[in-house]
């Protein structure tokens, strides 16, 4: 091993914050190009998914003790259900409540036909937001955030701590990521309670993964692709 790997391993072994915030930020770095060039959009999506899945896979260690599978039964059903209730907000507030931006969705027929490409997108579109965006934004948002807030050495601050400061500033700025701003800050301060509550990250997973996975049903079988 040579002196220049054993320096890095030390400089990211230091920088414990690096495997929550460095797949959201090349999440976020692959998504800003599509507004000024929306053709790229498919294979922008494709790239970051697999780049972030991959970063997730190679940080897995890291996340042990925050994505603990020890739910029991109820608090797995209560966070299906509040996802689910995400979503239902999310879908009845189109039109209702303010909406920041302009995105004009994502159809994966108008960028493919309807052959095999048009399958692949939507294999990616739902691997993406129904497994790797809620498992990479949670340990951002609750695990890294929320307790960053509270404390700069996040890691020595329990999972689920509650501030006002933390908790309220997270969801906001979570909202503020979304065009759907304020369907966005409901949801992150519904996902924010599930940890508060559960003092694990898992059910927040569990209900974010419910409301994207649900959305992207709703909008394959109605087609409305302004959701995607």
């Amino acid at each position: 091993m040579t002196r220049l790997t054993v320096k890095t391993k030390a400089l990211v072994g230091e920088a414990r914050w690096l495997p929550y915030v460095l797949p959201f930020g090349v999440f976020m770095l692959f998504t800003a190009p599509v507004e000024f060039f929306p053709s790229s959009a498919p294979f922008l999506y494709v790239l970051k998914t697999v780049t972030v899945g991959i970063l997730l896979w190679i940080f897995r260690h890291r996340y042990k003790s925050d994505l603990a599978c020890c739910l029991s039964l109820f608090e797995v059903l209560v966070s299906v259900a509040l996802g689910l209730a995400v979503l239902i907000i999310w879908i009845k507030g189109d039109g209702l409540l303010p909406f920041v931006g302009k995105n004009s969705g994502f159809n994966p027929f108008a960028y493919a036909g309807s052959g095999l490409g048009a399958g692949l997108l939507i294999f990616f579109r739902l691997l993406g937001a129904a497994l790797v965006v809620p498992i990479m934004e949670e340990l951002f948002w609750r695990a890294f955030l929320m307790r960053y807030l509270i404390n700069p050495h996040f890691d020595s601050v329990p999972m689920g701590t509650f501030t006002w400061f933390s908790f309220i500033s997270v969801a906001v700025v979570f909202g503020l990521e979304h065009h759907r701003v304020v369907e966005g800050i409901i949801a992150g301060m519904i996902y924010g309670l599930i940890v508060v509550w559960q003092k694990r990250l898992t059910g927040a997973v569990i209900a974010h993964a419910t409301t994207n996975l649900g959305l992207g049903i709703y909008v394959l079988l109605t087609g409305s692709w302004q959701f995607w």
